[in-house]
């Protein structure tokens, strides 16, 4: 599970000690809420169903493959199906090859996600190796699903945005910059991560 309310709080009071500018943004948008998800098949398969696609879009589609396959917790049902009926439950049909390679992986036990490595890099490695799950995808599972309180989604653009926002520079800061800004805040660079999201959902209700 992602990281709890009281471990988010002990790492984000800590990065305002850093960072003046974290410090200023927690008085104007105070502690985020937990972003927490399952650890398992059915989040990473949720990923790839989520892709470019609207919450809405997502939700209409996951509820028709539960429709077609039943247990989508099970990634036998999917290794299984056909591509008609990934298809006709509106998979594209590259999310279709994705949805097929994860199920592969796990049900063949070349990817065990209840046991991946403590590196975080290699982590992420094991991750990016399924078809359609790439760095960002593996860094927001490894974050929300196992609570890895260092990962750091630099390439995110609303981490990008927002930080940038917090410590007062005026444009966006590439990937490699961002990762170069943030070294001092480890090991608290997930709760970074969150809190960026969180202030800039408080930017946006302000505007």
């Amino acid at each position: 599970m992602g990281l709890s309310a009281e471990q988010l709080k002990a790492s984000i009071d800590a990065l305002a000690q850093i960072e003046p500018g974290f410090a200023a943004a927690l008085k104007r948008a105070g502690y985020p809420a937990p972003r927490i998800r399952d650890r398992g098949y059915e989040t990473l398969l949720r990923t790839i169903v989520g892709q470019q696609v609207s919450v809405a879009a997502a939700a209409s589609i996951w509820n028709k493959l539960a429709a077609a396959l039943g247990d989508l917790t099970d990634p036998a049902t999917v290794a299984n199906a056909s591509d008609e009926t990934l298809r006709a439950a509106g998979l594209s049909r590259q999310k279709a090859s994705y949805a097929r390679s994860l199920a592969e992986e796990v049900t063949t036990g070349r990817l065990d996600l209840h046991n991946l490595p403590e590196d975080d890099e290699e982590a992420i490695a094991a991750l990016t190796h399924i078809k359609g799950i790439g760095r960002w995808s593996a860094e927001i599972y490894l974050l929300f699903a196992e609570g890895r309180p260092d990962v750091w989604p630099a390439g995110d653009l609303a981490v990008q945005i927002e930080i940038a926002r917090i410590l007062g520079y005026p444009e966006r800061p590439s990937e490699k910059l961002l990762r170069s800004w943030a070294e001092p805040w480890r090991p608290h660079r997930g709760a970074a991560a969150i809190f960026a999201w969180h202030h800039y959902k408080t930017d946006m209700d302000v505007i």
